[in-house]
């Protein structure tokens, strides 16, 4: 079927931040599954200077899916060109580019446009396509604002880190505890209730209900990304009050003996809700190492039940 003519869509923002650092979000595609609400996660296939290739697994129109871009990255000229390799239908083709222009006042406006071409240029596929950009564009652009307009410095309200933890387990055993989630209420004791679905093989919608440390209740949702035997990523839809965002990953390495499993966390914390939930005269810094904290515990519980231990192993 031959494809249809090109279409071009534009969506524009002023923000109050500075010009390099929204470029820099979004330079960061590591980030954006925390950072973005349809992102879900990022895998780098190669990675340059200037130039990248990745995977990335998106929520559009309400689905999950894929496809492989390459960027160029132009700093001086505050620039991000993007090309998806094989877009999926409806979508025959499409790229775009991110420009950010310096505004009086230490503002910036941003551009974030796209063009593209269908599998047919019927009015109904044109009409999906464009709605999705419509959906997905502004709420990326939002996030951008939120995020940078905080108050804070950027990389006080983003961060990640990680837990590594050795088990006897073999990788196949430790990545299929992970991916059978929907036996965790039974196993974990922060756990309290767990409904997850695979509509899909290796793309799952996880619901949950879990207790940190402090008593605290919280029901989160999120969607995971399963590569067998080797990693599981996921992205929550419903988090947290503290937390404007907050995506994961989960590695798996063989080792001699047994394996390693690293838990990967990116959070976005809301400074406003910190004295809300944290209590009058908490800080940021409180926030961040609460968060901190409670993620990193809850990880490595799971993995101490992984090796069928008591005791959360020490974090490395």
């Amino acid at each position: 079927m031959a494809e249809g003519r090109q279409h071009r869509t534009e969506h524009t923002l002023v923000v109050a931040a500075p010009p390099g650092v929204l470029y820099q979000l979004v330079a960061d595609v590591t980030c954006w599954p925390a950072v973005f609400g349809p992102s879900v996660h990022v895998h780098h296939l190669e990675r340059g200077e200037r130039t990248e290739r990745f995977r990335i697994w998106a929520l559009v129109g309400g689905e999950v899916s894929s496809w492989v871009s390459r960027r160029t990255l132009d700093p001086v000229g505050l620039r991000i060109t993007f090309r998806q390799e094989h877009s999926r239908p409806p979508i025959a083709s499409m790229g775009g580019e991110w420009l950010f222009r310096a505004l009086p006042g230490d503002r910036t406006e941003i551009v974030l446009r796209h063009d593209f071409t269908a599998v047919d240029d019927k009015e109904e596929t044109v009409r999906w396509i464009t709605g999705a950009l419509d959906r997905n564009s502004p709420e990326e652009l939002g996030a951008l604002a939120r995020t940078a307009e905080s108050g804070h410095p950027v990389d006080d309200v983003v961060f990640s880190f990680t837990d590594t933890v050795r088990l006897a387990a073999d990788v196949a055993s430790a990545y299929d505890f992970v991916y059978r989630a929907d036996r965790w209420a039974d196993l974990l004791p922060h756990v309290s209730r767990v409904r997850l679905r695979e509509a899909t093989p290796g793309v799952q919608e996880l619901e949950m209900d879990t207790v940190t440390a402090d008593g605290s209740a919280h029901t989160t949702s999120s969607v995971r990304i399963c590569e067998k035997g080797q990693w599981i990523a996921y992205k929550q839809r419903r988090t947290p009050r503290l937390l404007l965002g907050h995506s994961g990953l989960w590695t798996f390495v063989d080792e001699p003996g047994g394996s390693s499993v690293t838990a990967r966390h990116t959070v976005v914390i809301d400074p406003s809700a910190v004295s809300e939930v944290l209590g009058t005269g908490t800080t940021l810094d409180d926030a961040r190492a609460y968060v901190r904290d409670a993620l990193g515990r809850n990880s490595r519980a799971t993995l101490a039940s992984a090796a069928g231990t008591t005791d959360a192993p020490a974090a490395r």
